[in-house]
């Protein structure tokens, strides 16, 4: 397999996350531009868009905000399929040696995380302030509720809710985050999973976490020094400039300053479309990092975890320094790059740390600190994630010496998608207006397409009906699909419970994979066998 970095250069300055694109393929490999760029030409490349409209076109489409998810398109030369699962032939391991008995269906994927059982290793990336989780929120919280995953609140909540109410610099009520919380546990088994609520600086200085551990009766509370898609804190696009102003009004930084009078002009004759609403960025210390772990615990947080960014190695091992010493009851890594559609992208595509080397340098401060003595944290891994063979792989690459330091692998933009086409098609169907091949091979009818809906339905009864088509798909998606792909795979290496796959499991495919991961290639597994098999 050959080195692939690079190869696509060509996306520099024609992307499909902007919009845009080049008059000619075989554009310039080192600039992305058309070998001959001439002067009538009515294309919109990254260039010429940005002439028009600036740093506009330094997100996502904007007019998509709300109705769209975003990641990078950049190859970074290694990811999960450079590794790959080996089979076993004979043996069983987690279940009795019987055909009758060591069949996939039987194999345990449920984890613990954070002294939390999930009935399948998967938590759900923090949904906050963007209109794309809101809208879809129903379908993402019942959905995770049902699947028995942890379902995370996202930043910026609170103070984004119109509905909201303040004093003395505090939230006294967030309709948004009370509606979130309770649609969460109209589903949830009470065991399996729970609602975590994220806080950043904003949140912190709103004083978030008081208010949902005393008013709502939430356990879980994360803090946020980052994540994959970037490293300046959130943003979301607001397009009404009363909104605007009411934000900036409430502490936010609103870009360009919806006060300014050549703003506003510029926005009611059109040439300003929308605003940025962005976040402040967390200066975390190790002393006031302690301090308020401990703060938290004292207000009645049950869990206290982290959610970190895919930063350079030396704020990978500084912030598992913090997490051990703070004895966090988790830590959730995100590696480059994808988000909910409002992340740079440049920053996605060329910022931070790729997943599979984000990994490798997990885990080898958390092989550090437990030779140490010290304490290590359950972690999460996070970045790209949509199957189940990258999660396997993922947590087999953490497992040393019988136990995994990855417990669970945390997915945003992936459930996101399933909420989409799932709410969509049925209202396709509710209007007659499925596409014919689909109506054909699956039905016309929400209980026909839905794999999972007959099962839900014998299950819930008459509550079945306030299962939204989207949180079915969620459901399915993540339950039937990722967990029984989980199932396959772990029966396959001949391991019935999903804690005993480890980095034996595992082969490198290529020589960056084997020195990044410390996994043999796969023409070096087993090297000694030949002679003991075949001349003992």
């Amino acid at each position: 397999m050959t080195e692939r970095i690079g190869e696509d250069s060509s996306y520099l300055n024609g992307m499909s996350t902007t919009g845009t694109r080049t008059r000619v393929k075989d554009v310039s490999p080192t600039s992305g531009m058309c070998p001959i760029c001439i002067e009538e030409c009515p294309i919109l490349c990254e260039i010429s868009l940005s002439a028009f409209r600036g740093r506009e076109v330094l997100y996502p489409v904007p007019e998509e905000f709300g109705t769209s998810t975003a990641a990078s398109l950049k190859n970074y030369g290694l990811d999960w399929s450079d590794l790959n699962i080996l089979s076993r032939l004979r043996g069983a391991e987690g279940i009795e040696e019987d055909s009758d008995k060591a069949l996939f269906e039987n194999v345990d994927i449920s984890s613990k995380m954070g002294g939390i059982p999930l009935k399948l290793p998967i938590a759900t990336g923090a949904y906050g302030s963007t209109r794309v989780a809101k809208r879809h929120w129903d379908a993402l919280s019942i959905g995770a509720a049902l699947a028995g995953g942890i379902l995370v609140v996202g930043e910026n909540v609170c103070r984004m809710d119109p509905d909201a109410r303040f004093s003395g610099g505090s939230i006294d009520y967030s309709k948004d985050m009370e509606y979130r919380v309770k649609k969460f546990r109209e589903f949830w088994d009470g065991k399996h999973g729970d609602i975590s609520v994220q806080t950043n600086v904003e949140d912190e200085r709103l004083n978030v976490e008081s208010y949902v551990i005393s008013n709502l009766d939430v356990d879980i509370i994360e803090r946020k020094w980052g994540q994959g898609a970037k490293a300046i804190g959130g943003e979301v696009r607001i397009s009404d400039l009363d909104r605007a102003l009411t934000l900036k009004k409430r502490g936010y930084i609103v870009l360009p300053d919806p006060e300014k009078h050549s703003v506003q002009k510029a926005y009611k004759d059109g040439a300003i479309k929308s605003f940025e609403r962005h976040s402040r960025v967390g200066m975390p210390e190790r002393k006031d990092f302690l301090e308020d772990v401990d703060q938290l615990r004292e207000k009645g947080a049950k869990k206290v975890t982290l959610k970190t960014g895919a930063y350079r190695p030396s704020d990978v091992a500084w912030t598992m320094r913090m997490a051990s010493d703070a004895k966090i009851d988790y830590i959730t890594f995100d590696g480059a790059g994808g988000g909910t559609g409002m992340s740079p992208v440049p920053m996605m595509n060329e910022m931070s740390t790729p997943t599979v080397y984000l990994e490798a340098q997990i885990l080898k401060c958390a092989r550090i600190l437990k030779e140490k003595g010290k304490y290590v944290p359950d972690i999460s891994m996070a970045g790209g994630f949509i199957q189940e063979s990258q999660i396997l792989k993922s947590i087999a690459l953490s497992n040393f010496d019988g136990e995994p330091f990855i417990k669970s692998i945390t997915m945003a933009r992936a459930p996101i998608t399933a909420a989409f086409k799932g709410s969509y098609f049925a209202e396709l169907a509710e209007k007659g207006k499925l596409p014919s091949r689909f109506k054909k091979k699956y039905g016309e009818k929400v209980e026909n397409f839905f794999v999972t809906a007959s099962g839900l339905k014998e299950k819930f009864g008459k509550d079945y009906n306030k299962i939204p088509p989207g949180a079915i798909a969620v459901y399915t998606y993540l339950q039937d699909r990722i967990g029984t792909g989980l199932q396959q795979l772990l029966a396959g290496t001949r391991k019935w419970r999903l804690d005993l796959i480890n980095r034996d499991d595992l082969a490198a495919l290529t020589k960056k994979a084997s020195r990044v991961t410390g996994i043999p290639q796969i023409d070096e597994i087993d090297s000694d066998v030949y002679e003991r098999i075949l001349t003992d």
